[in-house]
């Protein structure tokens, strides 16, 4: 329903472009119409990852988000990405990194310019910030994590061992006690700017996630913005960036305002 309403009017859309080999390495793209890279006009670029407990999602579902960041002046890339019982962590993530990679070297095709983000909502948070925080992953498919300018995440697990959850353990596999498969552990000086926001009602990822990742960023020197939102459940964090929604909560302008700072100060 979502998407049925989501208005694509004056964006460039390019869908099913693959960035791997295998059937779920594919991306889809929503830039603004009058992007060109060449230009003063070149977008920003937003990797989104979504989230489905590293077991569903579909980047066809999250069409109101590209055309909502796009119609705001960001070259929004939206990969699918290999999940469970297909694959164990980490292939997941190396998959996010090489969708990544994909648009650092490809965005410029699609109006994309030199500035770009990784954002992701719940297990999606959690792919974004492993990116962002831990470089092993985008080192290995060849890009350096200083290429980030920021990495947002909404409603992430960023701190969650030991892990209770059946399904979740058969994610993580033999990993599942891990301390490095946790976003928490990998902050240090020098990590990119982050933007963090989850709903105080959300009882599928604890906002404790948010606030302890938030409270370590600061703790080390670096950047945050933190958002909490009252009484906001876990879906409608994304769910509002649809337009029906977001009088619900403020999460499409807050990123928008973090996403135009962080581009400004990175053309300085």
């Amino acid at each position: 329903m979502l998407n049925g309403i989501a208005t694509t009017s004056g964006l460039r859309i390019a869908q099913g472009i693959p960035y791997g080999s295998e059937p779920r390495q594919v991306l889809d793209v929503y830039a603004p119409d009058g992007a060109r890279s060449d230009s003063a006009q070149s977008a920003p670029v937003v990797v989104f990852l979504y989230g489905g407990a590293w077991q569903t999602g579909s980047r066809a579902l999250y069409r109101f988000v590209g055309a909502a960041l796009a119609e705001r002046g960001f070259a929004t890339v939206i990969p699918d990405y290999r999940v469970y019982p297909q694959v164990q962590y980490p292939a997941f993530l190396q998959d996010c990194a090489q969708a990544t990679a994909w648009a650092s070297a490809h965005a410029a095709e699609h109006g994309g310019g030199s500035t770009l983000f990784v954002m992701g909502h719940s297990a999606g948070a959690y792919n974004a910030m492993m990116l962002a925080l831990d470089d092993r992953w985008l080192g290995a498919a060849g890009l350096d994590a200083r290429r980030l300018a920021g990495g947002i995440g909404l409603s992430g697990p960023y701190d969650f061992l030991p892990i209770r959850g059946a399904d979740i353990r058969a994610v993580f596999g033999s990993a599942a006690n891990d301390p490095s498969t946790q976003p928490i552990n990998h902050v240090a000086p020098g990590a990119p700017k982050l933007f963090l926001g989850a709903g105080t009602g959300d009882t599928t990822v604890r906002p404790g996630n948010t606030e302890r990742l938030a409270a370590r960023v600061r703790a080390a020197g670096d950047s945050v913005t933190l958002r909490l939102y009252p009484g906001l459940g876990h879906i409608i964090t994304i769910a509002a960036f649809a337009a029906p929604l977001r009088w619900t909560a403020p999460t499409l302008s807050d990123v928008t305002a973090y996403l135009r700072q962080r581009s400004a100060d990175a053309g300085r």
